[in-house]
Order: C-alpha cells, then sequence, then structure tokens
C-alpha cells in the first residue's frame, strides 16, 4: 500500500512539473508572438521613414543633423536581431525607442516650421506614423503583458529548475528609460 501511495506522489508531482514546464513554454511563445507583432509595426514605420526624411529634406536644410540622426538610427533598427537572445531584444527596443523620440523631434520642428507645416506631404506622413505609433503601443502592451506573465513563471519555484529544460529566459520589457526620452520635446531647442 505505502508503495502505492509513494508512486501516486511521484505521478502527481511528475504532472505539476509538466504542467509548468507546459506553461512555461506557453508564455514564452506568447513573448515571442507578441514581439514578431512589434516587428511587423516596427517594419511599417522603418519603411514610413526615408519618406519622411525626404520630405523633411526638401523644407527643413538647418535640420540636416536630426534626419542624420534619424537615418542612422533607422539602419540600425533594421538590422536582425536575434528574437530568443533577451539581450539583443533589450538592444534592440532601445535602439527603437531612440528613433521613435527622434521622429517625434522632426515633427515638433515640422509644427513649428510654417512652409512645412502646410504641405500635405509631410502632414499625410505624420498621420501615417501616428497611426503605425499607435499600433505599435498595442503591440507594446501585449508584449509586456506576456512578458510578466512569462518572467513571473520563471521566477516562481519551480520554474528557475524548469526553465531551462524549457529553454525559456527572462525577457526585457519594452519601456522607457532614459529620462531624455521622457521628458518633453522643446522645439525651440531645435529652431536655433
Amino acid at each position: 500500500m505505502a508503495i502505492w501511495i509513494f508512486f501516486g506522489i511521484i505521478v502527481v508531482l511528475l504532472a505539476i512539473a509538466y504542467g509548468w514546464y507546459a506553461t512555461l513554454v506557453n508564455y514564452r511563445n506568447q513573448a515571442r508572438e507578441a514581439l514578431s507583432s512589434i516587428d511587423i509595426h516596427l517594419r511599417q514605420r522603418h519603411d514610413l521613414i526615408p519618406n519622411i526624411l525626404t520630405i523633411a529634406q526638401k523644407f527643413m536644410n538647418h535640420e540636416r543633423e536630426l534626419i542624420t540622426k534619424i537615418a542612422e538610427l533607422r539602419a540600425a533598427a533594421t538590422a536582425s536581431y536575434q528574437l530568443k537572445d533577451p539581450k539583443a531584444i533589450a538592444t534592440q527596443l532601445r535602439t527603437e525607442t531612440a528613433l521613435t523620440d527622434a521622429v517625434g523631434r522632426l515633427f515638433a520642428v515640422a509644427e513649428s516650421n510654417p512652409d512645412l507645416k502646410s504641405q500635405e506631404p509631410i502632414v499625410r506622413a505624420q498621420a501615417t506614423f501616428e497611426e503605425v505609433e499607435g499600433h505599435i503601443a498595442a503591440a507594446r502592451r501585449f508584449y509586456n503583458a506576456a512578458v510578466a506573465q512569462l518572467n513571473s513563471t520563471i521566477e516562481t519555484f519551480p520554474g528557475p529548475l524548469l526553465a531551462r529544460l524549457a529553454h525559456a529566459q527572462p525577457l526585457p520589457f519594452y519601456e522607457e528609460t532614459d529620462e531624455a526620452i521622457r521628458a518633453p520635446i522643446d522645439a525651440n531647442a531645435y529652431l536655433k
């Protein structure tokens, strides 16, 4: 009788471990799916940026440095990265945040420039960019929720033991970490 109880306990523990393992795999895949969703919207933004820069260059010769910075950040952002490497993901997310900030500055300068503000192509580009940014924000929320589930499951016992078996690692959140990025944009600083 005692041996049946022992085997019963072992079976229950294995079932719990398997359930935890399956949960880890599920959350890891949800986080990857969410990151892929962000990636789709970022590609739309990356495709839009050259058009915005072309329009802006026509009217904003004095903002060449900002336009160059945006082009450089876009090049860095479009470089491929591994969806499985948390460090590469964190670097990519920081680059995307810097790109968002730089394009936001460009639009702030464009809004304060009467010649550029009245041009329909820049108005349409800005509207399209804002729409894509809205999609990115929604995808970021989905990604952060998936990462929170994954990281919590990994960090809660027996998650640390089973995470290696599931090839699951904690992933970085997509967040604003730099105070300069969180600060409001002062267009006057760019109109010197």
